[in-house]
Parts: structure tokens; sequence; C-alpha cells
């Protein structure tokens, strides 16, 4: 059955808890997770295949249970879309990770600096202890995932605070956790905002935080308490450009499918595109086309993501109608109108805005897509550089030259030339933000590289030349000293 045809399912409470854990237990369990850490310091590779390998098997064996209990907490998110953007890559990450994490494992040994040979050095990758994660509602699954898999490859343990928006997934989620992994391995924790506000608030070994940067500010001060170091992937307004040698056709198709997917509540989705003034009309006819290709016949399409919640929704509908009273234009895909009752929103771009609306100064993160046309590509990039650094950045361009200067003038978490949202799925390429767009990156190697310490250790060989600068100081050492100065 296509279960976007079932009658869209309202959201229970917001606030309804589906575990016993609360505010007042959560520290006792991180103690329970942290001394079974103490007791198992460096898991072996084993340990950690075991658990990389029993978190496939729960997403595997629980495929249909994970796709419908999303698919309810949104109204319709189609099955195709969770396969393709959280089962496959959460899948790919678990398998990656298989296959390199015991060669991370290994230390990194180096000869030490030639004055004090013949010591030697190394990096000694070690478990943080006890991460914590907290998870937003638009890809409630990979993003609990995909940094729990990084959690687990570095021989760590993790906490989980699942997001009170999407209930039915979160519980579920929990449950299968719980299912599957010992509660001193993993645990996944459900509640509300107070209980997420006391969870980021607990002395984890690190805290990673997904979702708004307002909220993130809060996540931050609460872990500055414990001194905790966090990694924060926050959002903001990520541009695509079409640059003058851009192949325009395919510049249109893949910023508006990398726009649509999710019906855009994609945290590294196109915010905004810079484009030449004159091709501003020959974006709106090519982008009808598209978006009729893509989601034919949207009133009655199975495959467009409902938005999320009622709160989302009215929220987007009063971007677009802010912007419109103040002057801006708005050009539908699509011949059909919103519906509040199934929370379907149609693809709409919005033409004539300005830096003062508020569609321009808040992340949209839904349907909607502001052009933002451009005389020359200088006035472009510096449009983007005066902004705060966005999250990702999309630059469409067939000239090397002209695709070096815009990399080399431009701040984002990440970047994908002729293209949009991929680089995300790259496992050799870090993924996060930078300035108001978060700090520090996972995924792969480099998500390893979070969740661990790397230990630096200076091993003296038995015989060297360190007590040469023992005191006294006398003429061998300033003879020493003055060594050290011309070849240090």
């Amino acid at each position: 059955m296509d279960t976007c045809r079932m009658e869209r399912m309202r959201h229970p409470s917001r606030h309804m808890e589906h575990m016993n854990d609360s505010t007042s237990n959560l520290a006792t369990s991180l103690q329970r997770l942290r001394a079974a850490q103490q007791h198992q310091p460096m898991p072996d590779w084993a340990t950690r295949a075991t658990r990389l390998r029993t978190l496939e098997k729960m997403l595997l064996d629980h495929r249909d249970s994970i796709v419908e209990a999303i698919h309810a907490d949104f109204g319709c998110r189609p099955a195709e879309e969770t396969d393709l953007l959280e089962i496959f890559p959460s899948l790919s990450a678990i398998r990656h990770a298989l296959s390199h994490g015991k060669r991370w494992m290994k230390p990194r040994r180096h000869l030490a600096d030639w004055l004090f040979l013949p010591a030697r050095t190394e990096l000694r990758p070690q478990p943080r202890g006890v991460i914590g994660i907290i998870v937003p509602w638009n890809y409630p699954l990979y993003l609990a995932v995909g940094p729990l898999v990084d959690a687990l490859a570095a021989g760590n343990r993790a906490m989980v605070k699942m997001s009170e928006f999407t209930p039915r997934f979160s519980a579920l989620f929990a449950e299968l956790v719980a299912d599957h992994f010992k509660p001193d391995e993993v645990l996944a924790i459900t509640g509300n905002a107070e209980v997420a506000q006391a969870f980021s608030a607990l002395p984890f070994d690190h805290l990673l935080f997904t979702g708004s940067t307002s909220v993130g500010h809060h996540v931050m001060r609460a872990a500055a308490a414990n001194l905790t170091p966090v990694t924060l992937e926050l959002g903001g307004k990520s541009p695509a450009i079409i640059g003058p040698g851009a192949r325009f056709e395919h510049a249109v198709e893949r910023i508006v499918f990398g726009k649509l997917v999710n019906a855009g509540q994609t945290c590294i989705a196109p915010d905004y595109v810079l484009l030449p003034r004159t091709q501003v009309d020959a974006f709106i006819a090519a982008a009808r086309k598209v978006a009729a290709k893509l989601y034919p016949d949207l009133s009655h399409n199975t495959q467009y993501a409902s938005i999320a919640t009622d709160h989302h929704y009215e929220r987007l509908l009063a971007l677009r109608d802010a912007a419109v009273a103040a002057g801006a234009r708005a050009e539908s895909l699509a011949d059909v109108a919103p519906e509040a009752s199934r929370r379907l929103l149609p693809p709409t771009l919005l033409t004539g805005v300005r830096d003062d609306m508020r569609v321009m100064r808040e992340e949209i993160f839904g349907p909607l897509l502001p052009l933002v046309p451009y005389d020359t590509l200088d006035e472009a990039i510096a449009y983007i550089t005066a902004r705060a650094h966005p999250l990702a950045l999309y630059l469409f361009e067939t000239d090397k030259a002209t695709t070096d200067r815009v990399l080399a003038q431009t701040h984002a978490g990440g970047v994908s030339v002729n293209d949009t949202l991929y680089h995300i799925a790259q496992h050799h390429l870090p993924f996060g933000g930078v300035g108001a767009s978060g700090m520090g990156g996972y995924h792969g190697e480099a998500g390893f590289r979070t969740f661990s310490h790397l230990k630096p250790v200076f091993r003296q060989a038995r015989f060297n030349g360190a007590g040469l600068l023992n005191p006294p100081y006398g003429e061998r050492f300033r003879r020493m000293l003055g060594l050290l100065r011309r070849r240090g």
C-alpha cells in the first residue's frame, strides 16, 4: 500500500514522553554508561565491529517500521526519500566504518624532531568516553545514526536524545536501541524540551548537537558549564550561485532537486539563488518544467513530502506572505494551492526580495526559494561574504579559474560544485559548519577523530642526549642552547 495515500496523521502532544527516563535520572544513566566505559576504556576492534554490525542489523530488520513511523510523524514522508536520504546513508556509514575502522585505530608513529633523536613519537587514538548526541526532527534516523556510527567506531558509548517533534519514530528508535544494545552501551532518550535542556547540561565527554543556530547557543552555554567539548551542526542560509559559465539547465535542475527533496526541510538545502540578472525569467520557466517533471500532479503526488508540523507550516506561509506584502512576487511552480489539512506547501520562487525581509534573514527550511540577481560575479561573492558563513555553498560553473576564485573568496561548511547536497554523502569529507553555521565536523575518519582523543606520546630512547641540557648551566649548556637557536 502507498502509505502517503493514507489519511494524514496529526501529531500527538509534543510533550509526550515515551520512556520512563526523566530529567531526574539522566545523570544516573550517564553514570552507568561511564562506569562501563571505565571498565573497558579501550575496546578492541572486534567489540567495536560487533556494535556496528548490531546497528546495521537493527536498521535492516526494522526498515519497514522505521519508514512507517517517519511517514506518520510527517503526515507524508515518501518511503523512497526515507530510503534514499536516511536508510541508505546510515547503512553506508556503518559499512565504511567497518571497512576502515581497524586502520583508524592504529597509532600514528613518527621519529621525534631531529634534535631529540633517537626518540620516537606517536599519536594514539583513545575513546573520549560517553558521547551525547542531540537529534533534530528533519532527518531523525540519519542524524541519529550518523554520529552514533562514528562514536561507536571510535570505541565510545553513547546517549542519544531524540526529537520530541517526531514522537512516533523517536519512541520506535528508543525501543529498538533498547532491544539491540545493553543499556550501558547505547541509550536513546525521548522527552520534551525540558528533557533536552537537562540532557545538554550533562557532563558528557563530547556533545554533538544538530539543529538551529538559536538553540545551538543554549546548548553551547549548557556544555560550557562542564567544559564539555561540542560539535555543533547548525544551519544558516546556504546559497546557490549560477556562475556566468554555468550549464544553465543543469544548474536549475540540480537546485530545484536539492530544494524540494523532503520539501526543503534539509539543513543544507539551497536557501536562495544568486544568478545573472538576465536569467531570472529563464530560471522561473525552467524551474516550472523541472518541478512538473519531478513531482507531476502535485495535489495527488505521493512522493512530495508534507511540512512536518503545523507550526512549521504556518511559519513558512508567514514568511511567504510577509515577503509578498513587502513587495516581493511569489511564483508558484505548481498549479495547486497550499492545503493546511495535509500541510502541503507547493514549491514557490520569490523574486524582488530585499535584505530586510524575514525570508532573507531567517533560514527558510521549506520549499520557498528566493532569487537574488547580480550584475557581476564579484557582486555575488560580496553578497555572500557580507553575511554569516553558511553550512553549504553550491556553485554551478564550468570555468576552473572562476570556480577557484569563488572557493578562495567564500567561506562555507561544505561545498558542492555543479550539484547540490551530495557532498554530505562523501565518507572521506568531514561534514560540519563554520562560524554561525557550526563548529567541528564528523563523518568517516573525521568523525572517528572527533570522538577520539589523539593522545600524543613521546618515547625516549635508552641512550639519548637529554642530560646535556640539565643544570648546572655552564659552558656546555650554552653551546647546546646556541645550537638549538640556530637549528631548532
